[in-house]
């Protein structure tokens, strides 16, 4: 027999299949030798009171073997013979429009500026050694994209955009955890990301398509307003400016950092315009202090309950001022793109074991803001804040902080807590320097955030400049219906840096969704 049953059990008897199978028996009055298995199909934790409660829902085996896998196959055939699709870009967006094209049988050639995933490590490791970033192999630019090395969190809001459940599958089927299909906010960790990318690309040779690393797109090939491919340069100081094309429909999945193709665009009078973006600090705490704030417990999270999570919103003069990419159990990370850049951003590995905990805190800013002119002009304000950010941090990639009270209270901070930034602080009056709609709606929103939050506003926790790139400061404009260019056909802009998705889920469902017009369009000619 087979059934599904809603639990609400307390963490120590959720901690693990055996102790919610003893609960299941003792609860249903079921010989606990009977139950094979449990399966976890949704899990969260609710802690808005002080005991806390785990909500489980489950699949139980009674007398009964799974004879189903936790997750959902996807086939993928051979595609070798097929005609090809260029994919520019290999993040989230480009893997899973690649994977998706041989599902309807066509043939993905990737076209990735950066190295794989594995060489992208020491050039990540350098930024710390050297304090320089490789323009070419960093935290956002190579195999996997920005999403690889800087968390590889799954939570999304994006549903309206299409099945996220499918993603979630794919990423198990190459390696994931299961229980990113069970969690509330499913995680795969930026230690276990790296070998589950490897594996998409393999089933994406094994297909029959192309992977070429350290092979940057410098322009469309365009015939009249039809883009039938692209020409690029090598990176790869063994064929260093060795030009190369490739003929086909092209997904465009660059990135949201993107910036020399954002130019070529503007240059070429392909249509872009300026959108909104989100811009503030990286903010982190003692992960046991917030472990005590949120699990209302002086002693934090104790044994059975994961690193503590928030979420904070509020409006401050018409903009929204909120947390983004929570890391519980996490660390800071370089992720300047380019020189004379200083750009933070957060990752946890699997086990979010670290002593800190940190989150993105960003104000809204939109175009009229900043008294916006050009479709580049919120690309050249990301730009003019995080060479200001490297020029208060030393000039180097020691990046410039401030203790959490000090910033609401406009003092300096003499001295500056242990971080888990690993190029190193410099104390900075952030609130003096940073642009006033930003610091002035910062300051009044950590004021909410402390009433909301007892002992969370506090100088045990330290911002550190600049959290600038949450999103695309550009939308490369695309027809809603074939999510092609709204002028050229065969051109299709595709996920974060096309200004069409969040975070990698979202970026994942965005590419899938592209694929799909794609080969619509190559039929319909």
């Amino acid at each position: 027999m087979i059934k599904e049953i809603q639990l609400r059990l307390l963490p120590q008897q959720a901690a693990s299949e055996q102790s919610i199978a003893e609960y299941i028996a003792y609860e249903q009055g079921i010989d606990r030798r009977t139950i094979n298995h449990v399966r976890v199909l949704k899990r969260s934790i609710d802690a808005r009171q002080r005991t806390i409660f785990v909500n489980i829902s489950a699949r139980v085996y009674i007398n009964e073997v799974p004879q189903d896998d936790a997750y959902l196959h996807t086939e993928y055939r051979d595609v070798s013979g097929a005609p090809r699709v260029i994919v520019v870009g290999e993040g989230p967006g480009g893997l899973f429009a690649a994977l998706r094209l041989i599902e309807l049988g066509l043939r993905p050639v990737i076209l990735e500026r950066g190295k794989d995933v594995h060489e992208r490590k020491k050039d990540l490791a350098n930024i710390t050694k050297t304090q320089k970033v490789d323009g070419e192999s960093n935290y956002c630019f190579g195999e996997g994209g920005a999403g690889a090395y800087s968390d590889g969190k799954l939570y999304t809001r994006s549903k309206k955009r299409g099945p996220t459940e499918k993603i979630l599958n794919v990423f198990c089927q190459h390696g994931a955890s299961t229980s990113i299909l069970a969690d509330a906010h499913p995680h795969i960790g930026t230690d276990k990301l790296p070998r589950v990318i490897e594996n998409m690309r393999n089933t994406i040779i094994r297909c029959g398509g192309e992977v070429h690393f350290q092979t940057k797109m410098t322009r469309l090939i365009l015939q009249g307003d039809e883009c039938i491919g692209c020409e690029t340069v090598s990176t790869d100081p063994h064929r260093l400016n060795a030009t190369q094309e490739f003929r086909g429909p092209v997904i465009l999945a660059t990135g949201h950092s993107a910036r020399d193709v954002y130019r070529y665009l503007a240059d070429a009078r392909i249509e872009i315009e300026a959108k909104p973006l989100a811009i503030g600090v990286r903010l982190e705490h003692p992960s046991q202090l917030i472990d005590q704030i949120q699990y209302h417990n002086k002693n934090g999270r104790g044994k059975y309950l994961p690193a503590a999570e928030y979420s904070f919103v509020t409006q401050v003069d018409g903009r929204g001022v909120y947390s983004f990419c929570m890391c519980p159990g996490g660390f800071i990370i370089p992720a300047a793109t380019g020189p004379k850049q200083i750009v933070v951003n957060g990752m946890s590995p699997a086990n979010r074991g670290t002593q800190w905990s940190n989150s993105g805190m960003v104000v809204e800013i939109h175009p009229e803001d900043i008294n916006c002119q050009g479709n580049l002009c919120m690309l050249e304000f990301q730009e003019e804040l995080e060479q200001m950010t490297w020029q208060q941090g030393n000039m180097r990639q020691t990046a410039p902080a401030q203790r959490m009270a000090d910033f609401v209270n406009g003092r300096l901070s003499y001295d500056l807590p242990k971080s888990s930034y690993a190029p190193g602080l410099v104390s900075s009056p952030l609130h003096f320097w940073l642009p006033q709609q930003i610091s002035r709606r910062l300051k009044e929103g950590f004021l909410k955030f402390g009433k909301m939050s007892h002992g969370f506003l506090t100088n045990e926790a330290v911002l550190i400049a600049t959290e600038s790139r949450t999103s695309s400061p550009i939308r490369i404009i695309r027809d809603r219906e074939t999510l092609q260019h709204v002028r050229i056909q065969g051109l299709f802009p595709c996920g974060e840096g096309a200004g069409y998705a969040g975070g990698i889920v979202s970026a994942g469902v965005d590419g899938e969704r592209c694929a799909e017009m794609c080969a619509r369009f190559m039929t319909e000619r």
